[in-house]
Protein backbone atom coordinates (compact mmCIF):
# COMPACT_ATOMS: atom_id res chain seq x y z
CA UNK A 1 0.00 0.00 0.00
CA UNK A 2 1.40 2.93 -1.45
CA UNK A 3 -0.40 5.38 1.09
CA UNK A 4 2.02 3.71 4.31
CA UNK A 5 4.54 5.28 2.65
CA UNK A 6 3.61 8.47 4.21
CA UNK A 7 5.16 7.47 7.85
CA UNK A 8 8.72 8.27 6.07
CA UNK A 9 8.08 11.62 6.20
CA UNK A 10 6.50 11.79 9.87
CA UNK A 11 9.28 13.67 12.27
CA UNK A 12 9.92 10.62 14.37
CA UNK A 13 12.97 8.67 14.84
CA UNK A 14 11.32 5.37 14.16
CA UNK A 15 7.74 4.15 13.04
CA UNK A 16 6.04 1.07 11.34
CA UNK A 17 2.51 0.78 10.45
CA UNK A 18 0.53 -1.95 8.95
CA UNK A 19 -3.28 -2.32 7.65
CA UNK A 20 -5.38 -5.82 8.16
CA UNK A 21 -8.55 -7.15 6.85
CA UNK A 22 -11.01 -9.10 9.23
CA UNK A 23 -9.68 -12.25 8.25
CA UNK A 24 -6.39 -11.27 9.13
CA UNK A 25 -5.12 -10.73 5.12
CA UNK A 26 -2.24 -8.06 5.51
CA UNK A 27 -2.51 -5.43 3.19
CA UNK A 28 0.41 -3.79 3.45
CA UNK A 29 3.11 -2.99 6.27
CA UNK A 30 5.94 -0.46 6.29
CA UNK A 31 8.81 0.31 8.65
CA UNK A 32 10.20 -2.46 11.51
CA UNK A 33 7.18 -4.51 12.13
CA UNK A 34 8.79 -6.72 14.63
CA UNK A 35 10.57 -3.59 16.68
CA UNK A 36 9.39 -3.21 20.24
CA UNK A 37 7.49 -0.22 20.90
CA UNK A 38 6.13 1.11 24.13
CA UNK A 39 1.97 1.54 23.56
CA UNK A 40 1.36 3.80 26.30
CA UNK A 41 -2.08 3.57 26.03
CA UNK A 42 -2.78 1.59 22.97
CA UNK A 43 -2.43 -0.91 26.15
CA UNK A 44 -6.58 -0.26 27.44
CA UNK A 45 -7.84 -2.01 24.78
CA UNK A 46 -5.72 -5.08 25.13
CA UNK A 47 -6.61 -5.18 28.90
CA UNK A 48 -10.11 -4.30 27.90
CA UNK A 49 -10.22 -7.59 26.38
CA UNK A 50 -8.79 -9.85 29.04
CA UNK A 51 -11.68 -8.46 30.95
CA UNK A 52 -14.38 -9.34 28.44
CA UNK A 53 -12.38 -12.94 28.67
CA UNK A 54 -12.95 -12.70 32.79
CA UNK A 55 -16.18 -11.95 32.09
CA UNK A 56 -17.27 -14.75 29.38
CA UNK A 57 -15.29 -17.11 32.12
CA UNK A 58 -17.69 -16.05 34.54
CA UNK A 59 -14.79 -14.67 36.88
CA UNK A 60 -16.24 -11.22 36.76
CA UNK A 61 -19.61 -9.29 35.80
CA UNK A 62 -19.88 -6.07 34.19
CA UNK A 63 -22.55 -4.94 36.23
CA UNK A 64 -20.74 -5.35 39.64
CA UNK A 65 -19.79 -3.27 41.88
CA UNK A 66 -16.03 -2.14 41.30
CA UNK A 67 -13.98 0.77 42.41
CA UNK A 68 -15.46 3.69 44.44
CA UNK A 69 -18.83 3.75 45.28
CA UNK A 70 -21.28 3.09 43.10
CA UNK A 71 -19.45 2.17 40.56
CA UNK A 72 -19.33 -1.40 38.33
CA UNK A 73 -16.56 -3.07 35.59
CA UNK A 74 -18.51 -1.69 32.91
CA UNK A 75 -17.95 1.88 34.37
CA UNK A 76 -14.64 1.32 34.71
CA UNK A 77 -14.07 0.19 31.31
CA UNK A 78 -16.05 3.24 30.00
CA UNK A 79 -14.15 6.02 31.82
CA UNK A 80 -17.68 7.33 33.80
CA UNK A 81 -16.51 5.76 37.53
CA UNK A 82 -15.50 9.10 38.54
CA UNK A 83 -12.38 8.40 39.14
CA UNK A 84 -9.45 11.68 38.76
CA UNK A 85 -7.13 10.82 35.49
CA UNK A 86 -3.67 9.54 37.36
CA UNK A 87 -5.20 9.43 40.73
CA UNK A 88 -7.11 7.45 42.86
CA UNK A 89 -9.80 9.54 43.97
CA UNK A 90 -13.22 10.62 43.44
CA UNK A 91 -14.33 13.67 41.53
CA UNK A 92 -17.68 12.87 39.95
CA UNK A 93 -20.46 10.40 40.79
CA UNK A 94 -20.17 7.32 38.38
CA UNK A 95 -21.85 7.59 35.23
CA UNK A 96 -21.99 11.30 34.80
CA UNK A 97 -19.18 12.13 33.07
CA UNK A 98 -16.78 10.30 30.73
CA UNK A 99 -13.35 11.07 33.20
CA UNK A 100 -10.96 9.44 31.13
CA UNK A 101 -8.66 8.13 34.02
CA UNK A 102 -5.71 5.45 33.92
CA UNK A 103 -6.25 5.26 37.63
CA UNK A 104 -9.50 3.47 36.76
CA UNK A 105 -8.41 0.85 34.35
CA UNK A 106 -5.60 0.04 37.76
CA UNK A 107 -8.52 -0.51 39.21
CA UNK A 108 -10.06 -2.60 37.27
CA UNK A 109 -6.50 -4.85 37.16
CA UNK A 110 -6.40 -5.35 40.38
CA UNK A 111 -10.51 -6.34 40.30
CA UNK A 112 -9.62 -8.83 37.62
CA UNK A 113 -6.48 -10.13 39.48
CA UNK A 114 -8.29 -10.81 42.97
CA UNK A 115 -11.15 -12.71 40.92
CA UNK A 116 -9.30 -14.99 39.10
CA UNK A 117 -6.44 -15.23 41.69
CA UNK A 118 -3.94 -14.17 38.96
CA UNK A 119 -1.54 -11.39 38.31
CA UNK A 120 -3.62 -8.85 35.99
CA UNK A 121 -0.38 -8.81 33.68
CA UNK A 122 -0.19 -12.73 34.06
CA UNK A 123 -4.17 -13.30 33.32
CA UNK A 124 -3.42 -10.86 30.45
CA UNK A 125 -1.18 -13.38 28.44
CA UNK A 126 -3.44 -16.30 29.05
CA UNK A 127 -5.90 -14.98 28.27
CA UNK A 128 -5.44 -12.59 25.10
CA UNK A 129 -1.38 -12.46 24.09
CA UNK A 130 -0.78 -16.13 23.60
CA UNK A 131 -3.86 -17.84 22.24
CA UNK A 132 -3.49 -14.82 19.29
CA UNK A 133 0.45 -15.96 19.03
CA UNK A 134 1.45 -12.35 20.45
CA UNK A 135 4.78 -13.50 21.22
CA UNK A 136 6.25 -10.02 21.34
CA UNK A 137 4.06 -8.19 24.05
CA UNK A 138 3.93 -7.64 27.25
CA UNK A 139 2.28 -5.89 30.22
CA UNK A 140 5.50 -4.30 32.35
CA UNK A 141 3.38 -2.66 34.95
CA UNK A 142 0.28 -0.58 34.38
CA UNK A 143 -2.79 -2.15 32.20
CA UNK A 144 -3.49 1.60 31.45
CA UNK A 145 -0.02 2.32 29.87
CA UNK A 146 2.94 -0.11 29.90
CA UNK A 147 1.91 -2.23 27.33
CA UNK A 148 5.19 -2.93 25.20
CA UNK A 149 4.12 -4.70 21.67
CA UNK A 150 5.34 -4.48 18.06
CA UNK A 151 3.34 -3.86 14.83
CA UNK A 152 3.23 -7.72 13.83
CA UNK A 153 1.35 -8.58 17.04
CA UNK A 154 -1.27 -5.83 16.95
CA UNK A 155 -2.14 -6.82 13.51
CA UNK A 156 -2.95 -10.51 15.31
CA UNK A 157 -5.00 -8.40 18.30
CA UNK A 158 -6.47 -5.68 14.89
CA UNK A 159 -7.57 -8.82 13.31
CA UNK A 160 -9.03 -10.68 16.27
CA UNK A 161 -11.40 -7.73 17.29
CA UNK A 162 -12.83 -7.55 13.16
CA UNK A 163 -13.54 -11.35 13.51
CA UNK A 164 -13.68 -12.88 17.32
CA UNK A 165 -11.85 -16.04 18.07
CA UNK A 166 -11.60 -15.52 21.74
CA UNK A 167 -14.68 -13.97 22.37
CA UNK A 168 -18.27 -14.45 21.54
CA UNK A 169 -19.05 -11.61 18.71
CA UNK A 170 -21.92 -10.43 20.96
CA UNK A 171 -19.63 -9.39 23.44
CA UNK A 172 -17.11 -7.77 21.27
CA UNK A 173 -20.44 -6.12 19.68
CA UNK A 174 -21.42 -4.36 23.16
CA UNK A 175 -17.97 -3.06 23.54
CA UNK A 176 -18.14 -1.08 20.69
CA UNK A 177 -21.52 0.33 21.04
CA UNK A 178 -21.46 3.28 23.07
CA UNK A 179 -21.49 3.02 26.89
CA UNK A 180 -23.62 5.68 28.99
CA UNK A 181 -24.48 7.60 25.88
CA UNK A 182 -24.80 11.55 25.90
CA UNK A 183 -21.95 11.53 27.93
CA UNK A 184 -19.79 14.43 27.98
CA UNK A 185 -15.79 15.47 28.79
CA UNK A 186 -12.37 15.78 27.62
CA UNK A 187 -10.58 13.63 24.71
CA UNK A 188 -7.13 13.69 26.07
CA UNK A 189 -4.78 15.50 23.42
CA UNK A 190 -7.85 16.97 21.65
CA UNK A 191 -10.20 18.84 24.07
CA UNK A 192 -13.36 18.67 25.40
CA UNK A 193 -16.42 16.87 23.73
CA UNK A 194 -19.94 16.70 23.63
CA UNK A 195 -20.87 13.77 23.30
CA UNK A 196 -17.45 12.13 24.38
CA UNK A 197 -18.37 8.36 23.16
CA UNK A 198 -16.37 5.33 24.85
CA UNK A 199 -17.21 1.46 24.35
CA UNK A 200 -15.70 -0.72 26.74
CA UNK A 201 -12.18 0.02 26.34
CA UNK A 202 -12.41 1.10 22.86
CA UNK A 203 -12.59 5.07 22.12
CA UNK A 204 -15.97 5.01 19.62
CA UNK A 205 -14.97 8.00 16.82
CA UNK A 206 -18.71 8.69 16.49
CA UNK A 207 -18.75 12.69 14.97
CA UNK A 208 -15.78 14.11 17.36
CA UNK A 209 -14.01 16.88 16.26
CA UNK A 210 -11.23 17.46 16.18
CA UNK A 211 -9.68 13.51 15.91
CA UNK A 212 -6.84 11.52 15.50
CA UNK A 213 -8.21 9.82 12.59
CA UNK A 214 -9.60 10.97 9.52
CA UNK A 215 -11.82 13.15 8.36
CA UNK A 216 -13.05 10.17 5.98
CA UNK A 217 -13.39 7.64 8.64
CA UNK A 218 -16.83 6.43 9.84
CA UNK A 219 -18.55 7.45 12.84
CA UNK A 220 -17.99 3.69 13.59
CA UNK A 221 -15.03 3.66 13.47
CA UNK A 222 -13.05 2.60 17.23
CA UNK A 223 -9.89 2.08 18.81
CA UNK A 224 -7.17 3.61 20.41
CA UNK A 225 -4.45 6.15 20.34
CA UNK A 226 -1.42 6.31 23.02
CA UNK A 227 1.15 9.13 24.65
CA UNK A 228 3.73 7.32 23.13
CA UNK A 229 2.77 8.15 19.63
CA UNK A 230 1.10 5.42 18.64
CA UNK A 231 -2.28 4.27 17.45
CA UNK A 232 -4.91 1.76 16.85
CA UNK A 233 -8.36 2.12 14.85
CA UNK A 234 -10.51 -0.45 13.18
CA UNK A 235 -13.56 1.25 10.85
CA UNK A 236 -15.90 -1.58 10.59
CA UNK A 237 -17.66 -0.01 7.09
CA UNK A 238 -14.12 0.00 5.27
CA UNK A 239 -13.20 -3.73 6.62
CA UNK A 240 -10.06 -2.83 7.73
CA UNK A 241 -7.49 -1.52 10.92
CA UNK A 242 -4.48 0.23 10.77
CA UNK A 243 -1.97 -0.39 13.56
CA UNK A 244 1.08 2.78 13.67
CA UNK A 245 3.78 3.22 16.24
CA UNK A 246 6.60 5.44 16.86
CA UNK A 247 9.20 6.08 19.10
CA UNK A 248 8.01 10.13 19.77
CA UNK A 249 5.69 11.55 22.36
CA UNK A 250 2.08 12.80 21.10
CA UNK A 251 2.05 16.23 20.05
CA UNK A 252 1.18 18.99 17.65
CA UNK A 253 2.93 16.49 15.37
CA UNK A 254 0.80 13.67 15.49
CA UNK A 255 -2.13 15.74 15.36
CA UNK A 256 -1.44 16.98 12.03
CA UNK A 257 -0.32 13.90 9.66
CA UNK A 258 -2.22 11.25 11.31
CA UNK A 259 -5.45 12.48 10.20
CA UNK A 260 -4.20 12.85 6.65
CA UNK A 261 -2.35 9.21 7.19
CA UNK A 262 -5.69 7.59 8.08
CA UNK A 263 -7.30 9.13 5.14
CA UNK A 264 -4.97 7.91 2.60
CA UNK A 265 -5.37 4.58 3.69
CA UNK A 266 -8.99 4.55 3.91
CA UNK A 267 -8.88 6.13 0.20
CA UNK A 268 -6.36 3.59 -1.32
CA UNK A 269 -8.44 0.42 0.74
Amino acid sequence: MQSLALIENWPVPTAAAAVVRADGTVLGTRGPTAHRFPLASVTKPLAAYAALVAYEEGAIELDEPAGPEGSTVRHLLAHTSGLAFDEHRTTSEPGTRRLYSNAGFEVLGDHIAKATDIPFAEYLRQAVFEPLGMTATTLDGSPAKDGVSTVDDLVRFAAEVQAPRLLDPRTVAEAMTVQYPGTKGVLPGYGHQNPNDWGLGFEIRDHKSPHWTGGSSSPRTFGHFGQSGTFLWVDPDAGVACVALTDRAFGPWAAEVWPAFTDAVRAEV
